[in-house]
């Protein structure tokens, strides 16, 4: 087999705590559903291993080994945090790391209650990560850009999604041209997490509790967080969530309802791709990305 057909189950999990934790390796192993770069299994109640899985480099986990451990003591919700590295080895020629487990249930496979409680807590969580990064944060890299540098991005998922899905193809396009329009961020490269979607928070009590999977984090322009004002909330508590952050110009806001545009769309083809069998497709993406849509359409 080669490195990425590996396939990975709860007794290599175990036999690979065995080598380099065996006091970890006695705990109770659950794989938990999704993931692709990546594959995470439950380790007992408080733990996680993240196994490198199709991602071809160790980038993203030795950059959430490096950084968020930094990051997490000053973040007002509980973020998956680095206590062991596993190396590669014979067994799993891969990078692994065990984390804390962010309890709750994804987004996508959850729903929002109370969403004022919501974009009040959304808020105050980016409002705290959102600080000038160091200069030897990482920088974007599909990530991060102004909106006109994105067009063919767009575009392309923009054409890839059945037209009768979409419904309204030219007020997607306007809101895509209005983020084009708008003035560039001007302030410091910030830190992001730079892929705020529904697999990515998890949720109890109908509110967020938890933000998961910094495999995209990075220093660069805040928009590209604050579009979750649309993807991630319910209607009609956008302005609400802006008017808690409070740092967000108008340009800013633009720019970032056209990426919520874009992330929508990414989300519909997600779902698309799902119902159609494909590798990689979220037959449950699907519906979160046209209720965003419709969000960023209607600006609420």
């Amino acid at each position: 087999m080669t490195d990425t057909e590996i396939e990975i189950t709860a007794d290599l999990v175990r036999d690979l705590l065995q080598e380099q934790h065996p006091d970890l390796a006695g705990l109770a192993i659950r794989e938990v559903a999704g993931g692709w770069g990546n594959q995470m299994w439950r380790l007992g109640d408080e733990l996680a291993v993240r196994m490198q899985r199709m991602d071809p480099t160790p980038e993203v986990q030795l950059k959430e080994r490096r950084w968020l451990p930094v990051l997490a003591p000053r973040l007002p919700l509980p973020v998956p945090t680095p206590v062991r590295f596993g190396e590669p080895s014979e067994r799993f020629p891969k990078h692994w790391t065990v984390m804390t487990w962010v309890p709750g249930e994804p987004l996508d496979h959850g729903s929002i209650s109370r969403g004022a409680h919501a974009a009040d807590t959304l808020a105050g969580f980016l409002r705290a990560l959102h600080v000038e990064a160091p200069a030897e944060a990482p920088a974007g890299s599909d990530f991060g850009a102004h909106p006109k540098r994105c067009t063919g991005g767009f575009e392309q998922f923009l054409q890839a999604i059945d037209p009768d899905a979409i419904g309204d193809v030219q007020a997607v396009r306007a809101v895509w041209a209005d983020a084009v329009a708008a003035p560039e961020w001007e302030g410091p490269p910030m830190w992001l997490h730079g892929d705020l979607h529904p697999a990515n928070v998890v949720v109890s009590d109908g509110t967020i509790s938890g933000v998961i999977d910094f495999g995209a984090l990075f220093a660069g322009d805040p928009a590209w967080d604050l579009g979750a004002a649309w993807v991630l909330l319910p209607a009609g508590t956008a302005a609400r969530f802006f008017d808690a952050y409070a740092h967000a110009d108008e340009a800013t806001i633009r720019r970032a309802r056209g990426l919520a545009a874009m992330k929508s769309l990414f989300l519909m083809l997600m779902g698309q791709n799902g119902d159609r069998g494909l590798p990689g497709g979220k037959p449950n993406w699907g519906p979160a990305g046209r209720a965003a849509l419709d969000r960023v359409l209607k600006g609420v």
